[in-house]
């Protein structure tokens, strides 16, 4: 089993996970704008709790988004920062898919997830997964559309899960007529991408840190609506 690092701040939640030949050491918080205060100080907390140094990992794997852009760029930031100091090839992950991964963990029985992140601006990041298998399926590439626009790929009974689902009244019956659950509380989390990191990992998809860049989805990322 690889040594994988993860780091992810792309919502409120800010997390990091740590993967030691299969045992995982895990920080969790919800604490929206403090993640640049947070991040790194639960990065060197984990390492010195593991005994190990930053540069004897094989790789950083962080979320690369979609999420808040902000927070996008912070965890993409750090993590360039310390592949550099440590020459370590960066695992860049959907935010969308690390969802995925913690449905299958807590509703085991689901086989197909409707992920859903609050996108501001009445529009949601959007994603559609079979979770049959070990890793997440993507059925359809991840967008940023209204509630109102949604689509589901097929029909099948559907678990949903995270904040965009706050806006079910808003969504086609087409879409809601299908999902037999909705969690609202699931966020985009640095152990859930350890998944998907070490399957990155042996695919040797692993890049350099100037290669690792964030997924906005949305064009114009820093304009406000009434500026776009």
């Amino acid at each position: 089993m690889s040594r994988i690092l993860a780091l992810d701040t792309s919502t409120d939640a800010c997390s990091v996970a740590l993967s030691l030949a299969g045992e995982i050491k895990h920080k969790f918080v919800i604490e929206p704008r403090r993640h640049t205060h947070l991040l790194l100080p639960m990065v060197e907390e984990l390492l010195a709790e593991a005994g190990i140094k930053l540069a004897s990992l094989d790789a950083i794997a962080f979320g690369r988004g979609p999420g808040s852009f902000a927070g996008i760029r912070i965890a993409t930031g750090a993590a360039q920062g310390l592949a550099l100091g440590a020459d370590l090839p960066l695992l860049p992950v959907s935010t969308l898919a690390a969802m995925a991964v913690t449905a299958k963990e807590r509703f085991p029985q689901a086989s197909r997830v409707a992920t859903a992140l609050d996108a501001r601006m009445d529009e949601v990041y959007w994603g559609a997964f079979d979770i049959s298998a070990d890793l997440p399926r993507a059925l359809i590439d991840e967008s940023v559309r209204s509630p109102r626009d949604l689509e589901l790929p097929e029909v099948a009974e559907w678990l949903g899960v995270g904040s965009g689902w706050r806006y079910s009244e808003q969504m086609p019956e087409a879409v809601t007529a299908g999902v037999n659950e909705i969690e609202l509380e699931c966020y985009p989390d640095a152990r859930a991408m350890l998944v998907l990191a070490e399957a990155q990992l042996a695919a040797g998809e692993g890049v350099v840190p100037e290669d690792a860049l964030p997924v906005y989805l949305r064009e114009g990322s820093w304009k406000k609506k009434d500026q776009q």
